[in-house]
């Protein structure tokens, strides 16, 4: 299962990667680009990384989902690249015995992810400009492209 990817997210087969016969819930998180942003519409994202870097983050996180909750399954894959509107740009699947595990394991994931894992979101406006996004440890820009 691939961790980042720069293609779009293929949300069926990552589901039937999560099924497990000791599951009873299967929780699906899809973070989707929206058309607006601080009261500005969106015209895309683009997200940066280090690859090396961010996959063992997320490996990092995921593995300690495992040791957190009762899980069966942990899956997670984030986008790199330029991302659309409505088009997943981070899922997280979780399947565990009982709905209650899945959903906070679920929670802890892409929480985590997006505040430690290093990749970087660019907000493009249509109005030309674009600014880095809130989640990342970088400072603030908003220019002209």
């Amino acid at each position: 299962m691939q961790l980042i990817t720069e293609d779009p997210i293929d949300l069926i087969k990552m589901l039937s990667e999560a099924h497990d016969p000791k599951a009873g819930a299967v929780v699906l998180f899809s973070g989707e680009v929206r058309n607006h942003s601080h009261k500005r519409d969106v015209e895309y994202l683009f997200y940066e990384c280090y690859i090396p870097m961010a996959e063992k983050s997320i490996r990092e996180i995921i593995e300690s989902s495992y040791t957190r909750f009762k899980l069966h399954k942990a899956l997670c894959c984030h986008r790199i690249g330029k991302v659309g509107i409505s088009e997943s740009a981070v899922v997280v699947i979780t399947a565990s015995s009982h709905r209650e595990e899945a959903y906070a394991a679920n929670r802890y994931i892409i929480d985590r992810v997006k505040h430690e894992a290093p990749i970087w979101k660019q907000e493009f406006f249509s109005d030309g400009t674009y600014e880095w996004g809130h989640n990342c440890s970088c400072f603030e820009h908003q220019h002209n492209h």
